[in-house]
């Protein structure tokens, strides 16, 4: 276990104090600051990085600063405070990048069939637009552009990544399983985990694609700094 760096002890407290305020007023909160679809009328040029501080759950904002905090805080003083924020909000905004075109080629796939089923584009704009859904077709709810994502899942997801590349072999635990298993089996294996959970909970607004996409950016910009400058000694 870390004693915490500074700049993760800020986001942390950023963090909680958005989440308390969120709690206090969660329609104006959610509005303003969650990741709506870029076509949502509700989608605002700021909402890519304020929807990084907002949380869905106590559980939810619990996970995300324990990963911040454990993960966080070894990259934090290997790379400097300026590297770190850049990499925390590059993944991040990798995460809402992944996210939004996900939502896309979701809406995208059920336009086309609805259109194939002879609904005409109008009709199928009229819908999304008034939020109503078709009775033939309950199953598409066009979830993605109405869902706004929260959570700072995606740059943490890729903080994660980062430590997994730079300490493979640094020994982990779980709570739940208390077995030393090394950081490149380690964070894998809690990313899957994760992500089942939040699929099963079904809980709106974690973008799970978001998940994917910290991950991803996380892991390209680790490794290649890692095989650059950045490599620790």
């Amino acid at each position: 276990m870390y004693s915490i760096s500074e700049t993760v002890k800020v986001l942390l407290i950023i963090n909680v104090i958005v989440f308390v305020g969120t709690m206090s007023m969660p329609d104006t909160m959610y509005q303003l600051f969650s990741l709506y679809f870029y076509e949502n009328p509700s989608f605002k040029f700021w909402q890519p990085v304020t929807h990084m501080f907002m949380h869905g759950s106590v559980s939810h904002i619990a996970f995300n600063m324990l990963g911040l905090w454990m993960f966080g805080t070894p990259l934090e003083r290997q790379w400097g405070t300026k590297r770190f924020l850049f990499f925390y909000f590059s993944a991040g905004l990798g995460a809402a990048l992944i996210h939004t075109l996900a939502n896309y080629i979701d809406l995208q796939l059920d336009i086309n069939f609805l259109t194939q089923v002879g609904i005409t584009r109008d009709l199928i704009d009229q819908a999304i637009a008034n939020g109503q859904v078709f009775v033939d077709y309950p199953n598409i709810n066009f979830e993605g552009y109405f869902i706004p994502a929260v959570g700072a899942s995606g740059a943490v997801y890729g903080i994660m990544t980062a430590f997994a590349v730079y300490y493979p072999n640094a020994q982990l635990m779980m709570i739940f399983l208390p077995v030393p298993i090394k950081a490149k089996y380690f964070v894998p294996l809690i990313l899957i985990g994760y992500t089942v959970l939040n699929l099963t909970d079904n809980l709106p607004g974690i973008a799970h694609w978001a998940h994917v996409g910290g991950a991803l950016f996380g892991f390209i910009m680790a490794w290649s700094w890692r095989k650059s400058m950045f490599n620790p000694q």
